[in-house]
């Protein structure tokens, strides 16, 4: 997603840019992420190498944290209209508008597979369906129903992670189906992954509702302490609950990962909002910060170029774990700095191209009753 945060206050509106730059960051980890991961030689992943398990280390939780910013964004934006009955939403028209589109890229790309960009578009659609269902049952706070959505989701993974090698849910469902949940190309499947955008809506909730409190010590000190827990004792507290009668001899405790790298995404966050409310002065524009608003074009290209989607042929075709030690370094610096560039062309671009791309957003506009 694009669209910037924003929150008000009494004087003046106050952009939470934390969230732009933890995007950044993500999509460019992503980058360097995938063509490291294809391109360097088979002899040089050895986890005993202090640089190569850092850098598998950091790069475990990139796609927790885009997956989670997704989630913060969406929901954020979605409050923003809150007042507003539910299908007139703009927010809820544009959020369908934009499952359609994911949706779309994910298979054009990769149409046997079913990866981050389908995993984000079903995140949305089951943030708004959410979102509905609050607004007719309104028992609980929406935050709640976020939270039980992302532990039912990372719970999932007590049964399909203990599936035996080869075995797929559903049992002899089409592959499409079980692509989704547990599959031959589950790449980034709704079990548990989803979890994390739901966590994200989570989030999102609360940073709308405590918007005049986002910036004080005790809510970024809150945020940090929150994720070092999850990230130093998650384990052991599942260790603990397992023990309890209600859940002996099951192996909850092996959903820790999935917590410890949740833990992580807020510590990550909160060091980002501490940095940018006390150290960094951001400017609106930023090309660092439009990268990350640039995340979908990017991924698209990325795709077509590292891996030949669409084309056939791609730098995999080349370099596929081909690359040295000394090689690898500035390959990859070179891959990542052409993205850069393509985002701070990429307007220019879109006005190029514009005799296209403006009939065609209007005419999808319309199919979804958005007339801004």
């Amino acid at each position: 997603m694009s669209q910037a945060i924003t929150t008000e206050n009494n004087t003046s509106k106050q952009r939470l840019y934390f969230i732009d730059i933890a995007r950044s960051i993500a999509i460019l980890l992503m980058l360097e992420g995938h063509f490291v991961h294809d391109s360097l030689a088979l002899d040089l992943r050895d986890e005993g190498n202090s640089i190569y398990y850092y850098w598998k280390f950091i790069r475990g939780f990139t796609s927790p944290v885009f997956l989670t910013v997704t989630g913060i964004v969406f929901t954020y934006l979605l409050l923003g209209n809150d007042q507003t009955p539910f299908w007139k939403n703009l927010r809820v028209r544009k959020g369908l508008k934009r499952v359609v589109e994911l949706l779309f890229w994910g298979y054009l790309l990769q149409y046997y597979a079913f990866h981050v960009l389908q995993c984000i578009g079903v995140g949305i659609l089951t943030i708004i369906s959410i979102y509905g269902i609050s607004r007719l049952i309104k028992v609980i706070p929406l935050w709640i129903y976020y939270a039980i959505a992302g532990i039912l989701l990372f719970s999932s993974y007590l049964y399909f992670g203990l599936l035996p090698e080869g075995e797929f849910w559903p049992k002899n469902a089409p592959a499409f189906l079980q692509n989704i949940f547990h599959g031959k190309h589950s790449l980034f499947p709704l079990t548990p992954h989803m979890g994390y955008t739901m966590f994200g809506a989570m989030i999102g909730v609360i940073l709308y509702h405590a918007k005049d409190k986002v910036k004080t010590p005790s809510f970024m000190i809150s945020g940090f302490l929150i994720g070092l827990f999850l990230y130093l004792f998650i384990k052991k507290c599942l260790l603990f609950i397992s023990e309890a009668a209600l859940f002996q001899d099951s192996p909850i405790y092996r959903m820790d990962w999935l917590f410890e790298k949740l833990g992580m995404v807020f510590m990550i966050l909160s060091i980002l909002l501490a940095l940018e409310t006390y150290v960094l002065k951001i400017k609106k524009t930023n090309l660092f910060l439009k990268v990350g608003q640039s995340t979908l074009s990017i991924y698209i290209i990325h795709m077509i170029v590292l891996y030949g989607s669409l084309t056939g042929r791609g730098l995999t075709h080349y370099f596929h774990e081909r690359l040295n030690a000394y090689q690898i370094v500035p390959y990859t610096l070179i891959f990542v700095l052409t993205f850069v560039v393509f985002a701070y062309f990429l307007d220019q671009i879109r006005a190029s191209l514009s005799f296209v791309l403006t009939p065609l957003k209007k005419l999808t506009n319309r199919l979804f009753y958005i007339f801004d």
